[in-house]
């Protein structure tokens, strides 16, 4: 192998695995905030459905906060958008046990940690990423960065689950806070100057200002359907990620069982991000995502109708964990081989504000639905149909195959 570009793929793969490294922190002290639910409950006196309301908030506000901190970054840099994210969401967070109202909780949690995350989230880092990686190599590339997440959702949980028995909730939110600044340094590496690797592609309406791009792209059907998929997607993760916890406790369960299946779930998700991130190497991006959510729908179906017992539980969170972040390297992929690199940042952040709709009706509504009838049935019923609807609405997707490059060929953007 040329030692030129050997030492480029290296330099490519720390790149990756600095955008994970911020993921990890970012989405494991993220994910981790659930466990918090019953707790901030009982010291605010607020309800179970108005706690949950603060997290499908957090949900809405995280995706709102991406593409507007997208459009920040593509005209002026990510670096400085992402920094304050970082700070604003490690300070959110530790300021969270002084909370004594429903308001409180709504600004720390539903807006100022969520914007802050959002600032860090994957748009943000797969967007940062591509301007330093060619795209023969941003498939593979995305699918490291989000098994970093799963990284951060695999040992944090259990580290959050630990400090809150051993310290008190209180002061591990204060700890979990001051770890959110440790992604500062990985930011710095995978904001420095960026090659030319991020123009839109010939014959797609993206122009050459963020509003040309935005423009073109809500004028593509494609990128609307992507989007509505997108939005069923985030229903159902938010609905289990935040909700799990209290499924658990109606099962008669310990706490304990909350952290590690939400932790398996980031174990298997390292596996499944890996294994999608080489697959769509070679395979069509659309029927990816639409095996996913296909996959996803007779999951959930098994686990809705299966008896709840630990061994349940934990194959439910293994089955869920190998697709549940797979769907983003094929989406952010599909938003960059329609609409280009050059904005990527802003585009996928529209997607991802979809998907966080999505996620504020399945934090809220699953904690109005145990409210109003003691149990989630009705959600995962939701839940199954949203799954299947997602994987109809990707089929009709415009997928432009590349080119096979040659050796040594950098497929051009």
């Amino acid at each position: 192998m040329d030692t030129t570009v050997h030492v480029r793929s290296r330099g490519h793969l720390t790149i990756a695995l600095a955008a994970g490294a911020v993921f990890a922190l970012g989405l494991g002290l993220r994910q981790s905030l659930p466990l918090f639910i019953s707790l901030l409950n009982s010291h605010t006196g607020v309800g179970y459905a108005t706690v949950s309301l603060a997290f499908g908030v957090s949900q809405l506000m995280w995706g709102v906060a991406q593409p507007v901190a997208g459009a920040i970054a593509d005209r002026w840099g990510p670096r400085p958008v992402m920094i304050a994210g970082a700070t604003l969401f490690a300070a959110a967070v530790a300021a969270t046990p002084a909370a004594d109202s429903a308001m409180a909780l709504m600004l720390l949690i539903g807006v100022a940690a969520a914007a802050g995350s959002g600032a860090i989230g994957p748009a943000m880092l797969m967007s940062a990423a591509n301007r330093l990686i060619p795209e023969a190599h941003r498939a593979l590339a995305s699918g490291i960065v989000n098994a970093g997440g799963s990284v951060g959702q695999f040992t944090i949980l259990p580290l959050t689950q630990l400090l809150i028995g051993t310290a008190g909730w209180q002061p591990a939110l204060v700890l979990l806070g001051a770890a959110g600044l440790a992604a500062i340094p990985a930011i710095r590496t995978i904001t420095r100057a960026a090659p030319a690797h991020g123009s839109a592609p010939a014959g797609t309406p993206c122009g050459g200002t963020v509003g040309a791009a935005l423009r073109g792209a809500m004028r593509d059907p494609s990128f609307l359907l992507l989007n509505a998929g997108f939005f069923a997607c985030g229903f159902h993760i938010a609905f289990i990620s935040t909700h799990l916890p209290g499924v658990v406790a109606l099962c008669g369960m310990p706490a304990t069982v909350s952290a590690w299946s939400l932790s398996l779930i980031g174990l298997c998700n390292i596996l499944g991000s890996l294994f999608i991130g080489k697959a769509i190497q070679t395979v069509s991006m659309k029927y990816a995502l639409t095996a996913i959510y296909f996959a996803r729908a007779l999951l959930i179906l098994a686990f809705f109708m299966a008896p709840k017992t630990r061994l349940t539980i934990a194959l439910f969170a293994a089955g869920l964990g190998f697709t549940y972040l797979s769907t983003v390297p094929p989406t952010i992929g599909l938003v960059a081989r329609l609409h280009g690199a050059r904005y990527l940042a802003t585009l996928f952040g529209v997607v991802m504000l979809s998907h966080q709709l999505g996620g504020f009706l399945g934090a809220w509504l699953g904690g109005k639905a145990f409210e109003m009838t003691g149990s989630y049935d009705w959600m995962w019923l939701a839940d199954i149909a949203l799954c299947l609807l997602s994987a109809t609405l990707h089929l009709p997707i415009r997928e432009a195959r590349p080119l096979p490059l040659a050796a040594g060929q950098v497929q051009p953007t």
